[in-house]
């Protein structure tokens, strides 16, 4: 596996490359079809009396997904230390993950025998109770409330192009970046969507009805 060391505003030796090398062997180990492996060390200081620091950003790419870990510690060493057990948490959740989803598939069956519907967490209402809605004995309650305005303080931005794709693979991604969301395009409604992390191995799913553009072929 291909290894790249750049460091900004700190000098990267020959002791620190030494350690990247042997640190790798751990990444190549659980991800098999990796092919690179960028680092990124970033020297801070700060004239607020605050300590400097140093950033390791690890990114795995190959024959899949991209991979990304980062970490922040007083000394570079360290902070390779933790990106790298990250990383390497990500990637064996992953494994995990695929190895779960193939024993136990989850995701709604019918039953034709039966017509039945496993494995989905949903109760159709009665028609009794659409008829109620409609009729209006059952109330629904509306607001015109306005929710106060909210801004949250950006401190990082990033612009990515659209990428469509499953529910599923759209997890797996978040999962290989260690994040708590994805943003993507879900490939079977075409509606922009994010996925995000729950508790233990649930995920939730949030989309927009609006539709995205759809992709340009060329001829």
């Amino acid at each position: 596996m291909e290894t790249s060391i750049v460091g900004v505003g700190v000098n990267v030796t020959d002791r620190f490359r030494s350690i990247v090398e042997e640190k790798t062997t751990r990444i190549e180990h659980l991800a098999t079809r990796a092919q690179r492996v960028d680092v990124k060390v970033t020297h801070r200081a700060y004239h607020n009396g605050r300590r400097e620091d140093d950033t390791v950003e690890l990114t795995v790419t190959g024959k899949g997904p991209v991979v990304r870990a980062e970490a922040t510690d007083a000394d570079k060493f360290a902070a390779l230390d933790i990106a790298v057990d990250k990383l390497c948490e990500q990637l064996r959740r992953a494994k995990e993950k695929r190895v779960d989803q193939r024993n136990h598939p989850r995701g709604a069956k019918f039953a034709k025998e039966s017509g039945a519907l496993q494995g989905i967490d949903l109760q159709p209402a009665t028609v009794e109770a659409i008829r109620a809605v409609a009729t209006g004995e059952i109330p629904t309650i509306k607001t015109d409330e306005d929710e106060e305005d909210y801004s949250p303080v950006v401190i990082r931005t990033k612009e990515f192009g659209p990428e469509w794709m499953t529910v599923e693979d759209a997890v797996d991604r978040m999962e290989l970046v260690g994040h708590d969301f994805f943003l993507f395009i879900d490939a079977r409604t075409d509606h922009p969507s994010v996925v995000y992390r729950r508790k233990g191995w649930d995920y939730g799913v949030i989309s927009l009805t609006t539709q995205a553009a759809p992709v340009a072929v060329a001829s």
